[in-house]
């Protein structure tokens, strides 16, 4: 099983998981034109999807997947709150609704050879999710927009093999920065977006030998670095509880507007 992060960020999350035969797509927050030229640093196309799973409705999740799903055959995947946030979108434009398909929060579903499992998650979506994918014993877990980790949650991120997780923002930076308070405290709460410290913090409680790849995803353009991202989380994962440093793992950050490296577990 691998990953390729497409896109990671405010502007625009698309993320690929798959192997040889089967091909998964995770959210469409970016052009298709963006998609496809992912896809074709594996050499891959559109018309090779197999499934796109969504996560939630809000447009840097969604953005690109109405010229998508009209010009690949691939069903849609999403609980019935983000369908109905998808239908209701209207720059998406028209939409086939029997390429759309209902799952439960925690359903289970399978694509191929590969498991999915949708977790569900506390932001300010309908009915947000987020992914796990499991493979002849490997296990990846896709976990952004995360106002907060409940103990479902932090159960369900152990013992993953692969794992891209939200580092949204730095607190400091928000905190001084120019958005207005009421998107600054939408942020912070439980329903906004994981921090760089907290992100590291739940790091720092799950991490185990076989965790070979952690991926910091969803940063801000406005309330984050990458380097600060990735310092946050290797100072608390040393400093945690634990009995790891943060050297003992691959950790790296999804880059924004270009494909990141593949991760293959």
């Amino acid at each position: 099983m691998r990953i390729l992060s497409i896109a990671s960020g405010s502007s625009g999350n698309c993320i690929y998981v798959g192997d040889e035969n089967t091909h998964i797509l995770v959210d469409a927050g970016i052009s298709k034109k963006r998609i496809e030229e992912g896809l074709h640093t594996i050499g891959l196309t559109v018309r090779d999807l197999n499934a796109i799973f969504v996560t939630h409705e809000h447009i840097d999740h969604i953005g690109g997947l109405g010229v998508l799903t009209r010009q690949c055959e691939a069903p849609v995947y999403g609980t019935k709150g983000t369908l109905q946030g998808i239908f209701q979108t209207a720059s998406l434009g028209k939409l086939d609704p029997c390429r759309f398909v209902e799952i439960e929060e925690n359903a289970q579903i399978t694509v191929g050879n590969i498991l999915i499992d949708a977790m569900k998650i506390s932001h300010d979506a309908a009915q947000p999710v987020a992914y796990r994918f499991f493979q002849d014993g490997k296990k990846l877990a896709i976990a952004t927009d995360l106002g907060m980790i409940t103990e479902e949650n932090e159960e369900k991120l152990k013992g993953m093999d692969a794992i891209l997780l939200e580092a949204n923002h730095d607190v400091n930076m928000l905190q001084v920065g120019p958005y207005p308070y009421y998107l600054k405290q939408r942020i912070l709460g439980n329903k906004g977006h994981l921090s760089n410290e907290n992100a590291g913090k739940l790091l720092s409680r799950i991490v185990h030998d076989g965790l070979s790849h952690i991926l910091l995803g969803h940063l801000s353009k406005e309330n984050n670095l990458p380097d600060l991202a990735y310092e946050a989380v290797r100072l608390e994962i040393t400093m945690g509880d634990n009995p790891y440093d943060a050297s003992d793992f691959s950790i790296h950050v999804a880059k924004r507007s270009e494909p990141s490296e593949m991760i293959e577990i």
